[in-house]
């Protein structure tokens, strides 16, 4: 044997001599990976898809974990032994990174081409070496935890360790969640202690929240006094959650105070439900304002100071009573109007106020109300869960909120009544809809026009009374 041989022989036999995953892990990771990289709506940053990765790994590994640990002991010794042998662990090792490799390359291909659509710059090399060192960091944290506490239960014994394991999380969420709970909210009030610093209360006495409102500054909440502060040509007024006990009554003062700034006096009064944070988008106001030359009144009503996802979710309801009071004190105010001095009545809402606006659409026509506005606009409208005939609804292909619903785990999604602003993915099963629930995280970080984020439009695009 020469020198060659003999130095070269010991490193083959090494390598060959490294640990090989079995089978099944080598599955998992690499059908998990693949659907994590499938394709989405939006760019993602390497944060995000890591952890989305990281995630479903551990979510395969732990179940082929359970599934091996149930199906272990029935399966004969020589099937095991023969199924799981050195050069079936190789076969699949390889044709998985293969498999994971070929996912990567489409997804990067997938992302540029929606950031091209997107005019974001293209994500590089770095963006997913990036991705996959988070995504591996958070699949074999996962695990280990995973493992820990599999052992912490089997040492303890199965009924000791899940009440302690049970403790434990109520001890931490007793100690730690009041401390983040106070330090969420310590910002919380520190950004609205920033955005009061910089917004004038109106001294007028015709401004609502001025000295002599009906609705106080201090009442109507951060958004409110966000929307109403920046009104200029228009008349604004907004209820917040302190401003009255409920929704009816917060509706009733609404009007009271609207009609004592001159609100009625207006050309056209559009009813603004917000989001669940109370949240009206200043670009819609801007194109309320371009299309009715500022001769409009605006009027909005606070139900909840919760994010939107989470007042969906949880509260619904909240928003379509609070929308249905205030459209009807509206609207009934201005059939009571002379007919000859009544403005027109228009209805706006997005995302969750697109739902409390639809709801007090269909309860003021379903009673034969005299009720009737001009035109209706949804913008970004939750899945299914809008009226939208004789609406003008603004949808992009993009927006996961118009995506997304339980359903989306079985059926295409309707696009009908959306307009194309980048590629559209191919819906797959159940994958799209973990797909498009991500992207609803990343859906108000790109321009007006993708997303969950629209333009002027959102007014301008009102139509006219027949």
């Amino acid at each position: 044997m020469s020198v060659l041989n003999a130095s070269r022989t010991p490193v083959l036999a090494r390598v060959g001599a490294l640990a090989v995953p079995r089978v099944s892990t080598s599955v998992a990771v690499a059908a998990m990976s693949a659907i994590s990289l499938a394709p989405g709506l939006l760019p993602r940053s390497a944060a995000l898809q890591g952890v989305f990765s990281g995630l479903l790994v551990a979510v395969g590994l732990l179940t082929v974990w359970v599934f091996s640990a149930i199906a272990r002991p029935l399966v004969p010794d020589r099937v095991k032994a023969g199924f799981d042998e050195r050069h079936w662990r190789i076969c699949a090792f390889g044709l998985s990174t293969a498999a994971t490799a070929v996912a990567m390359f489409a997804a990067a291909g997938w992302q540029s081409s929606l950031r091209a659509a997107m005019g974001a710059p293209p994500a590089g090399p770095l963006h997913w070496v990036e991705a996959g060192c988070i995504a591996a960091l958070t699949a074999l944290g996962l695990w280990g935890i995973g493992v820990g506490m599999s052992k912490a239960l089997r040492w303890m014994g199965f009924a000791r360790g899940v009440g302690a394991l049970v403790m434990g999380v109520l001890g931490v969420q007793l100690v730690v969640g009041p401390a983040v709970w106070n330090g969420l909210a310590d910002s919380f009030d520190k950004s609205n202690s920033y955005i009061d610093s910089a917004l004038t209360q109106p001294l007028s006495a015709s401004g609502s929240g001025g000295p002599d409102s009906l609705i106080s500054w201090t009442s109507m909440g951060a958004e409110g006094r966000k929307f109403v502060a920046a009104g200029e040509d228009s008349v604004r007024v907004y209820a917040g959650l302190d401003s009255a006990p409920d929704a009816t009554s917060r509706a009733a003062l609404a009007v009271s105070e609207l009609d004592r700034v001159g609100g009625f006096a207006r050309n056209s009064v559009v009813v603004a439900v917000p989001t669940g944070s109370g949240w009206i988008d200043t670009h819609a106001v801007d194109g309320i304002e371009q299309r009715f030359g500022g001769d409009v009144a605006i009027v909005g009503q606070q139900y909840s100071d919760a994010p939107s996802w989470a007042t969906f979710l949880f509260s619904r309801d909240d928003a379509e009573e609070s929308a249905t009071a205030l459209f009807t004190a509206v609207g009934s105010h201005i059939a009571a109007m002379p007919a000859e001095d009544r403005p027109d009545l228009f209805l706006y809402g997005q995302s969750l106020g697109a739902v409390g606006g639809s709801a007090a659409l269909t309860e003021a026509l379903s009673e034969g109300s005299p009720i009737v506005p001009c035109d209706v606009l949804w913008a970004g409208p939750p899945a299914g869960a809008t009226r939208t005939d004789g609406a003008t609804v603004l949808a992009n292909t993009s927006d996961p909120v118009v995506w997304w619903s339980p359903a989306l785990a079985t059926q295409k999604p309707d696009l009908s009544r959306a307009a194309q602003d980048a590629p559209i993915p191919q819906w797959i099963p159940g994958v799209t809809f973990l797909q498009t629930t991500v992207d609803m995280l990343g859906s108000l970080g790109v321009p007006a026009g993708h997303g969950h984020r629209y333009g002027t439009d959102q007014g301008t695009a009102l139509g006219t009374c027949s």
